[in-house]
């Protein structure tokens, strides 16, 4: 058999440092996406399809004495109606949490158990009761107008802390005071002994506002059944088709996995939310089996606002114990989560494990305990939201360290150095029970101060003064725990037309997945980078993964495909041995070649991929390259940076510009210093949303105040300021590459610094707290009452 030679390893190397870790090369989606040629999930239709509606409460609480559906089944076009009573006989599982989260007692967490449709009563100004299927969309929604739910209203409650006192109104019979879980992590004892010692304690009060995740792409689903095969197939934006394939098919329809089909195209953003099954996807599969027909439904704005979960809603006490000196000694935080009115997907997690694992931050806090109550409440559903506790723990930790040092009367950069864990320390094994292992906390911080030009402020400020503005500024560390430990899967498939498959469960909803996967492939086994395809949306491809996550994609797919192509050169290695008539222990691979060493003769792998699929090989040599690996659990890492902002701020109205912004972080080995910068860019953001003007607001009644555009705000591009980017990284001991996450690394580090940096500017007319979001309106209340008590 003929050798194949080709060009010489240095040679082939060019190209491979073109597209290489470390190199900002453009991500191969955007040329379809920015040309209106991405395919999201109402794109899709199948041949018969017909049309879903869901009728929802217009209560926030109440007892459902009966659903009339009789009017709406007779109008023009309408092929069905269903209730939760028509659903009762197939039996699906309820929507509950699968994280083993225990209360203080070792209780378990009190599930709520949805339903898909609300039988009993209903608990929130959305909850689904019905839904309607008809030959066209405006068929369906007039039919869902002729639904006449009886309801008889109960009081209402929204605030979590209310919710939680006896006499409360309660929304299920085996809850008692609405708390499903009473979280407690820490030794108490000592916490208490340590803050008895204390030169000083810093106490502070704060709210953490309920948000809406309001996605570019509004949820949508397209339903089928085979009832030959007896098999459901839905398309639907996830954030992982296997687990939420696993969670469907196992816990819901209850029916083998092979029995659901789940499919994922282009998503338009999603940031937690649309990592849960929903509702409305058991009431379309239910109703395309019962039909024989494809079924679509497709959210609006308006009902999104209800129905979608929600993120943050905390009500926080902090207090955190200092000596003399200003080191710390211990923290602590009591108080409330508002869970919303049903519990699913990981909702708990965040508001209170999380928030644990994540507070004691970049510094050596001893001590620590968390004592937070996640309460039912007449509101939408609680979920994970960018960051998912890690932004909430870290914005708590700075706040209170700016606090303390106005107090004290410690420099705030000064009391932040004397508490940072020094490199030496690591591994550092933190009080949050989680061990950090790798970062330079201090040389992140020094790089931010001198970025930022933070000596320069006082100069700044004084300008902005000849303005008749206020000007502020506010350095904040943060460290964010990424996702717990999970397998992860790495298949590589080499087809015939030259090109390599990568099928991996993590799933790109914005983030860019297909260009810094490649590169990682690329500098692995070498081949090109535009012949690898990126598969992440189809579960009968993808039979394992934990999807996209809590920062875990680059690391847990990145650990995944390295250790895939290990498996393809040790495969590649039998092959080509044989191919050249060589020893196995004589080939070496290097930039996509194998070569008998110590000689010119060698084969490419994409060639050596095409000879084993063309002939027929020996027993005791691979017929193809391919690999199908899964990983063991991909560990946490711990990303970590340090953030400066600067506003201005005109008393007289009370608005707030961002006019400075610089985020310096520690990703460890970056793959894509583009798509990385592009997103910490998002996650501020997103930060700045919430901190100077995103609110999800009730009424007494538990009637949504803020559903639409019109008085629910948004940041536009005039809000984002540029900002300066830059890296200090200390490569993650934990996975091959180094990684760590860099996600949700923007929220982490902007709710604080933006906060303080108001505060401070503020702070001459002795304006210490506000809570977000920082509106002009409560900026300028905020200054006029200061102005009133000082005079």
């Amino acid at each position: 058999m003929q050798d194949h030679t080709s060009p010489s390893s240095l040679e082939n190397a060019i190209p491979l440092q073109k597209f290489g870790v470390g190199q900002p090369v453009r991500r191969k989606e955007d040329d379809t996406l920015v040309r209106g040629k991405g395919r999201y999930t109402d794109d899709f239709n199948l041949p018969g399809q017909v049309f879903a509606w869901v009728v929802r409460s217009s209560h926030a609480h109440g007892i459902i004495r009966g659903i009339d559906t009789a009017a709406a089944k007779a109008m023009p076009g309408v092929l069905g109606v269903w209730t939760g009573a028509d659903l009762a006989p197939a039996n699906y599982g309820p929507f509950a949490c699968g994280l083993p989260l225990k209360s203080r007692d070792g209780t378990p967490l009190l599930q709520t158990n949805r339903t898909a449709l609300m039988t009993d009563k209903v608990r929130y100004v959305g909850d689904p009761v019905a839904f309607v299927v008809a030959e066209t969309l405006a068929q369906a929604r007039d039919a869902a107008e002729a639904v006449v739910a009886d309801i008889d209203p109960l009081p209402a409650v929204t605030n979590p802390e209310e919710a939680a006192k006896p006499g409360a109104p309660q929304l299920y019979d085996h809850i008692p005071n609405n708390v499903a879980l009473d979280y407690h992590y820490g030794d108490a004892a000592k916490v208490e002994a340590a803050f008895a010692g204390a030169a000083h304690v810093t106490k502070l009060d704060i709210v953490n506002t309920r948000v809406a995740v309001v996605a570019m792409e509004p949820r949508a689903a397209l339903a089928s059944y085979d009832k030959a095969s007896e098999r459901y197939t839905i398309q639907v934006p996830t954030q992982g088709v296997a687990g939420n394939r696993t969670n469907l098919a196992k816990n819901i329809l209850k029916v083998p996995n092979e029995k659901v089909h789940l499919l994922t195209a282009n998503v338009g953003g999603s940031f937690g939310m649309k990592n849960i099954n929903y509702p409305e996807y058991i009431c379309i599969l239910h109703a395309a089996k019962a039909l024989g027909r494809p079924v679509k439904w497709t959210d609006e704005r308006s009902t999104s606002f209800l129905s979608d979960s929600h993120g943050r809603a905390q009500q926080i006490h902090c207090e955190l114990a200092l000596d003399s000196e200003g080191k710390f000694l211990a923290v602590k935080l009591s108080g409330y989560g508002n869970l919303g009115a049903y519990i699913a997907g990981v909702s708990p997690g965040p508001l209170s494990l999380n928030v644990g694992k994540n507070l004691a931050s970049v510094y050596r806090t001893p001590l620590m305990t968390v004592d937070i109550k996640t309460v039912l409440t007449n509101t939408t559903l609680m979920g994970a939201y960018r960051g998912a506790g890690r932004p909430e723990a870290n914005y708590f930790m700075e706040r209170l360290i700016d606090r303390a040092a106005d107090e004290m009367g410690i420099n705030r950069l000064t009391l932040r150095k004397r508490n940072f864990i020094k490199p030496q320390q690591m591994p550092f094994e933190a009080s949050s029970g989680v061990t950090y292992d790798s970062g330079d906390f201090q040389g992140v911080f020094n790089k931010a101060l001198e970025i930022s030009d933070h000596d320069g402020f006082a100069k700044r400020k004084k300008e902005t003064r000849k303005q008749g503005k206020l000007r502020g500024i506010a350095i904040g560390s943060y460290l964010e725990v990424t996702a717990p430990p999970s397998v992860e899967l790495g298949k590589i498939v080499f087809e015939d037309d030259g090109s390599v498959r990568l099928i991996t469960g993590t799933l790109d909803y914005g983030q860019g997945h297909a260009t810094p996967f490649a590169q990682v492939l690329g500098a692995q086994l070498g081949v090109p980078f535009e012949s690898v395809k990126l598969e992440q949306g189809d579960s009968d491809l993808v039979h394992t993964g934990n999807g996209t996550g809590g920062s875990r994609s680059i690391t847990a797919s990145g650990m995944a495909i390295v250790e895939a192509s290990k498996l393809v050169v040790e495969k590649g290695k039998r092959a080509a041995a044989h191919l050249m008539e060589a020893s196995e222990s004589d080939i070496e691979f290097a930039n996509g070649r194998f070569t008998i060493a110590g000689t010119d003769r060698s084969i490419d792998i994409i060639e050596l991929a095409r000879r084993l699929r063309e002939g027929k090989m020996p027993e005791g040599v691979p017929s193809s390259l391919d690999v199908d690996h899964t990983t063991e659990a991909v560990p946490s890492t711990f990303p970590n940076g340090c953030h400066v902002a600067e506003v201005e701020i005109d008393p007289e109205t009370g608005i707030v510009q961002i006019v400075r912004y610089t985020g310096v972080n520690d990703f460890g080995t970056i793959v894509n210093p583009m798509l990385v910068a592009g997103q910490l860019h998002g996650g501020v953001a997103q930060g700045i949303g919430q901190a100077l003007m995103e609110h999800v607001n009730y009424d007494a009644s538990g009637q949504p105040i803020t559903g639409s555009f019109m008085d629910y705000a948004m940041p536009r591009a005039e809000d984002i300021p540029m900002m300066a980017v830059g890296d200090h990284p200390v490569p993650a001991k934990s996975n091959p590459l180094g990684t760590k996450g860099c996600g949700e690394a923007g929220c982490a580090g902007s709710l604080s610094t933006i906060v303080n940096a108001v505060l401070d500017a503020l702070s001459e007319y002795g304006i210490a707290h506000i809570d977000m979001p920082l509106t002009p309106e409560r900026v300028w209340r905020a200054i006029q009452e200061a102005k009133a008590k000082a005079a």
